[in-house]
């Protein structure tokens, strides 16, 4: 609990570092002589922020779906300087690519949609050349589990949910950028998702993937390289209840404005449990930035005021699967045989390990005496599940 609360600490210290020694004035207004030159005190925020929507879409991330959905900005009340605003989105969760599971192990499955909402203030300081914004908000993620990408023998497949509460600080000038952020799961933050079972060298291996929801905190600091060019990268810490995702990361990130509201990005994150991640992402929004569009006719608005009207990052719910066994089994296959070859010494044969390690996890009394094979039907609700799961698990025995 400590580590929890020393990690948002420190990314709230790290972010008011940055922001107090970060310039005043953005690189234009430092060549031009003042933010004035560039008419944005002029600017009139009821005519820059305005209501926009429009579409986005991510290929299948760090414990994030390939997803493709809508979203919309709305400015709920707009003033000299600031901006009180909702911004929602709604997407639909696809399959997991085949053999390379999003949440280390199972793959996720069929479609479900999530949905993300945040509630934000914005305000610009006194010469326009930094936006500063705080938003808090709630998501959700329904999620359809699928086969493994273990080589293990998946039944008893279960749709779960998970949901979120979220919380973000901003600050954006004409060159720079940093989003702080946490993500905090609620509810029922950990499921199991199926049973499994293996036979390897003569021993049957059974167990289950349990997937969390993974609370994270995070500090993103980007930099304009052109006025088109985004490159941020970041540092996250992440930990969960299963606990073996618990760790640090880093990522970095591209963005391109390709046209008009019209923006490609490319990601690569790293950290010990999801390994090294590629994803890429684009987003389109009609009516986001056509005021502030460079045109021949007028001087594109500066990034600070097109900040306003921005929808916030960090909208996923992040999950992370492991694996769990009963009294002796294990999902370590090497560590198990050993055990497993001491409980099955001295049967008499007559069965093979398949059938009386399917029948301990039914809580069947062909165990030889042994209490393990009991235990391993009461952990889970194994015992009150055999009814439903009889029927399935003979319909294997026969396939094999």
């Amino acid at each position: 609990m400590q580590r929890s609360l020393r990690l948002p600490l420190s990314v709230a210290s790290a972010t008011a570092i940055a922001l107090a020694s970060a310039p005043i004035q953005p690189v234009a207004a430092q060549e031009d002589g003042s933010a004035d030159y560039l008419g944005v005190m002029e600017i009139n925020l009821k005519d820059a922020v305005q209501f926009n929507w429009g579409y986005q879409g991510a290929l299948q991330g760090a414990g994030t779906p390939n997803q493709a959905g809508i979203g919309a900005f709305l400015p709920i009340a707009v003033g000299e300087n600031s901006v009180w605003f909702i911004d929602a989105l709604a997407n639909a969760n696809f399959a997991d690519f085949a053999g390379y599971s999003s949440i280390v192990n199972t793959e996720v499955a069929g479609t479900t949609i999530s949905t993300s909402t945040r509630l934000g203030y914005r305000w610009l300081n006194g010469d326009r050349s930094w936006m500063y914004g705080i938003n808090a908000g709630y998501d959700s993620r329904p999620m359809n589990t699928g086969d493994a990408d273990t080589d293990v023998n998946v039944f008893d497949k279960q749709d779960v949910f998970f949901s979120q509460l979220a919380a973000g600080l901003e600050a954006v000038s004409n060159t720079w950028n940093f989003n702080a952020y946490a993500l905090i799961p609620i509810g029922d933050t950990e499921h199991r998702l199926n049973y499994f079972y293996q036979e390897k060298d003569g021993i049957i291996h059974i167990g289950y993937y349990n997937g969390g929801a993974l609370d994270t905190y995070g500090l993103d600091v980007g930099y304009r390289i052109t006025p088109d060019l985004n490159a941020s990268v970041g540092y996250y810490y992440q930990q969960g209840d299963q606990d073996d995702a618990d760790g640090s990361g880093v990522k970095g990130r591209l963005a391109y404005n390709i046209s008009n509201g019209l923006t490609l990005g490319a990601n690569l994150s790293y950290d010990e449990a999801f390994d090294t991640r590629f994803t890429a992402d684009i987003k389109y929004r009609f009516g986001s930035n056509g005021y502030g569009a460079p045109s021949k006719s007028e001087p594109a608005v500066m990034p600070a005021i097109q900040a306003l009207s921005a929808t916030p990052a960090n909208r996923d719910v992040r999950v992370h699967d492991g694996c769990s066994g009963w009294g002796w089994f294990s999902c370590a296959w090497d560590s198990v045989k050993h055990e497993g070859e001491k409980f099955f010494a001295g049967t008499d044969g007559k069965q093979s390990t398949l059938e009386k390690g399917l029948g301990c996890f039914l809580g069947a009394d062909n165990c030889q005496g042994s209490d393990s094979g009991r235990t391993i039907g009461d952990v889970g609700d194994a015992a009150d599940k055999a009814a439903n799961l009889e029927e399935e698990l003979q319909e294997v025995l026969r396939e094999l």
